[in-house]
């Protein structure tokens, strides 16, 4: 079986890439709290904290910083742009949590590897330095997010 080599991720890139892993961990933790049968209301309540602490934030990087520098119809843009609306209801969905949270478990880890794999390694390819540069220097004030309070998944 063939091993699949890292992604070489540039500088500039690193702290984003860095929220990923924080997302693919939140998925983890809501398969974990429903396979442990943990109330739909406690996941919620993570989900709502989740989303105002990381995935605001860094949805709206992505969108006002890096993927302005592939041209607006690029369909990798398209697509991402698309699948944010997407993952933003499903945070916000209040009539059905249940399903709404394991929809998007599913598709924000989708979305992330999407991002990792195809769509920032398009954008290392033609951005120039000054961007990177930029998104480097917005990224340098990152604060780290507080733990959650409620370790529903261990």
């Amino acid at each position: 079986m063939e091993k699949k080599k890292p992604i070489k991720r540039h500088k500039a890139l690193q702290p984003l890439s860095r929220q990923h892993h924080f997302g693919l961990l939140f998925s983890w933790k809501l398969r974990k709290g429903f396979s442990k049968n943990i109330e739909t209301e406690r996941l919620s309540e993570y989900a709502k904290w989740f989303f105002q602490h990381e995935i605001k934030p860094h949805f709206s990087d992505e969108e006002k910083y890096v993927f302005p520098i592939l041209d607006k119809d690029n369909e990798l843009i398209e697509r991402a742009l698309k699948e944010h609306r997407r993952i933003k209801r499903l945070f916000t969905d209040t009539k059905n949590p249940e399903k709404s949270l394991n929809r998007l478990e599913e598709e924000l880890d989708a979305h992330i590897r999407f991002e990792e794999r195809i769509l920032f390694n398009e954008i290392q390819k033609v951005a120039t330095e000054e961007q990177l540069e930029k998104i480097e220097e917005i990224h340098s004030h990152l604060e780290k997010t507080p733990e959650y309070h409620d370790p529903f998944w261990e």
